[in-house]
C-alpha cells in the first residue's frame, strides 16, 4: 500500500510542479497511511523529481524521524486529526491564486467551472506572519472547518486543501488557479 501511495504523490508531486502549484523545496503531499499514521515529503525533497528516499512515514507522536520531515508536517498532523475525510493534504503556493487573495478578501470565480466546483472562498488572513508557523497548527485546520470547503486560502502564504482523492484536490487546486488567472485577466481587459 505504501508503495502505491508513494508513487501517487510522486506523480501529482510533479504535475503539481510543472503548473507552479509546487516549487523547489517550497511547498507539502502527504498521505494517511492508518489512522495515526501518514506519509509526507521531507524537508529537502525536490518535487519535480521525488523518489521513495523523498517520502518518510511518520506516527501521530514525535520521534526522531520528524526532524527530517517538512516544516509543514505539523500542520498535515492537525488537519488529519481535525478531519476525518481528510486521506490527502497538499500546501500549494500557486501565483495567481497566491497573488489575488494579497488584495482581496474572497475569491468569487466568474468562470463556469470555478463557479460550479469551487464557488465562492474566503481568504484567511493570518495577519501577523512572525508568529505565523506557531500559530497555523490550530488555524489552518479550525478555519478549514469553518468554511466548510475542502481547502483554505491563507493571504499571502497559500493555499491547504485536502480530500479523500488525490485527483479531486489536485483538479480543485487548478480550478481555483485557473479562476484566479481569468479574475486577473478580465480586470486588466476593463476598458
Amino acid at each position: 500500500m505504501q508503495d502505491y501511495l508513494k508513487d501517487e504523490l510522486q506523480h501529482a508531486s510533479l504535475s503539481m510542479f510543472r503548473k507552479n502549484f509546487l516549487g523547489i523545496f517550497h511547498g507539502s503531499i502527504s498521505a494517511k497511511t492508518e489512522k495515526n499514521r501518514f506519509i509526507i515529503n521531507t524537508k529537502d525533497a525536490v518535487f519535480d523529481n521525488l523518489n521513495d528516499s523523498d517520502f518518510i512515514e511518520l506516527y501521530s507522536r514525535k520521534d526522531y524521524r520528524w526532524r527530517e520531515a517538512s516544516l509543514d508536517t505539523e500542520i498535515h498532523l492537525s488537519i488529519y486529526n481535525h478531519i476525518s475525510e481528510a486521506k490527502y493534504i497538499t500546501y500549494t503556493m500557486a501565483p495567481f491564486m497566491t497573488s489575488y487573495g494579497i488584495h482581496h478578501n474572497r475569491i468569487k470565480p466568474k468562470d463556469y467551472f470555478g463557479s460550479k466546483i469551487i464557488g465562492e472562498l474566503p481568504i484567511y488572513d493570518p495577519k501577523d506572519f512572525s508568529t505565523w508557523y506557531e500559530r497555523a497548527k490550530s488555524e489552518i485546520p479550525l478555519e478549514i472547518e469553518k468554511g466548510q470547503k475542502e481547502m483554505l486560502l491563507i493571504r499571502g502564504y497559500g493555499l491547504y486543501s485536502y480530500g479523500r482523492s488525490l485527483n479531486n484536490v489536485i483538479k480543485k487546486i487548478a480550478i481555483l488557479e485557473n479562476s484566479c488567472k481569468i479574475l486577473y485577466h478580465a480586470q486588466q481587459c476593463k476598458y
